[in-house]
């Protein structure tokens, strides 16, 4: 009974439904982008407190290269989760 409901308001509203698929997308995507801009801007106020102390002649501190790649990754998939929730509304529109 359930499954006909489903097939049901799929053919009497397709854009919902096909909306409801870019809000799925979406509200990850976005949540992605936000957690790892908290994380990064987190680490670097974390380094920025640790080389408050340093001396001036030392080396700076900086964010190790997997934490940096993971962030890319992150950032880039993040987006890409949102572009593809845009194309998908974006569709949903023709019908």
């Amino acid at each position: 009974m359930s499954l006909q409901l489903i097939w049901s308001m799929f053919n009497a509203h397709p854009a919902k439904l096909i909306n409801l698929l870019a809000l799925l997308l979406a509200c990850p995507g976005s949540w992605l982008l936000h957690a790892t801009r908290r994380r990064e801007r987190r680490a670097l106020a974390n380094l920025a407190l640790q080389s408050e102390g340093r001396a001036m002649d030392q080396p700076l501190l900086m964010l190790d290269p997997a934490t940096l790649r993971i962030n890319r990754f992150f950032y880039r998939f993040g987006f890409a989760c949102l572009g593809l929730a845009l194309l998908v509304s974006w569709i949903s529109t023709r019908f």
